[in-house]
């Protein structure tokens, strides 16, 4: 006999979603959008030390760079919000959580799919947009090696190992906007708050970052080291900012979804 709510059914059910069909369309349209915008530019941007923009039409692995370094201040984390928080709320919007819950499907059952369906489809959003730029950078501008603003270079294959651990970072670095946007969902039962919430609260963060008379305690704030991964691009790798990046962010994580749960698990089910 099977169980209630399979993740084979659950992915596909995601996969018909409309925002997933326009999450993965904007992901194929970016690098594209790139290298027509970088067609109107100058190629070369004078002598000197030289920015992920100037060099983004280096070889296809700089437009990859400059492609997950335009993302992560903003894309990123609607990408992830979108997956980690429109889940819950949708089924109540539709008036079918409850119907989920009586079918029956136990709610930490429930809550487990949809948080594993979620990080399912938002490691596969992350780790597209660096293959698909590479590809789509690498037959526009050629497969050389990285080569850094102060010149430096990774060659192949040492740039792919960079390129997986980056990938990693960023997914450990959005589990604090991926709790956020859970929690607010359960909270709310409202898919536009809870995406919204979480990215509202992330732009509020990064305002909160730019003020140097907060000192250390900006470190604590969420998204204070989401460009963390760019030293994973260094001639020596400093995972310093890394692991306190990814720390801050598992220990939020785990934090909100457990209160996202803990109400959940006590909250009446009426849509």
């Amino acid at each position: 006999m099977s169980r209630p709510l399979p993740l084979r059914a659950e992915i596909v059910r995601q996969l018909r979603r409309r925002r997933t069909l326009g999450v993965f369309a904007v992901l194929v349209a970016l690098p594209l959008i790139l290298i027509a915008a970088f067609s109107l530019a100058d190629d070369d941007p004078g002598p000197g030390s030289r920015s992920f923009v100037d060099l983004g039409q280096a070889s296809g692995a700089n437009l990859t760079v400059f492609a997950l370094f335009a993302s992560t201040g903003f894309l990123i984390i609607v990408i992830i919000a979108l997956f980690a928080g429109d889940s819950v709320p949708t089924e109540a919007s539709w008036s079918s959580l409850r119907y989920l819950l009586a079918a029956p499907v136990p709610r930490t059952r429930l809550v487990r799919q949809k948080l594993v369906v979620a990080a399912i489809f938002s490691t596969v959003a992350l780790a597209f947009l660096p293959a698909w730029s590479l590809l789509v950078g690498g037959v526009a501008y050629g497969f050389g090696p990285y080569i850094g603003p102060t010149g430096e270079q990774i060659g192949w294959p040492g740039f792919a190992g960079r390129l997986v651990l980056i990938v990693v970072y960023l997914l450990l670095s959005q589990l604090v906007v991926a709790g956020l946007a859970f929690a607010f969902g359960v909270w709310t039962d409202a898919p536009l708050g809870a995406v919204g919430g979480a990215v509202v609260i992330m732009i509020v963060m990064a305002i909160l970052d730019t003020i140097d008379p907060l000192g250390e305690l900006r470190q604590a704030l969420p998204g204070h080291y989401r460009y963390a991964w760019t030293d994973a691009l260094a001639t020596r790798v400093d995972f310093s900012d890394m692991i306190n990046g990814a720390l801050w962010s598992v220990g939020y994580a785990v934090v909100l979804i457990s209160a996202a749960l803990w109400h959940f698990l006590r909250k009446d089910i009426t849509s």
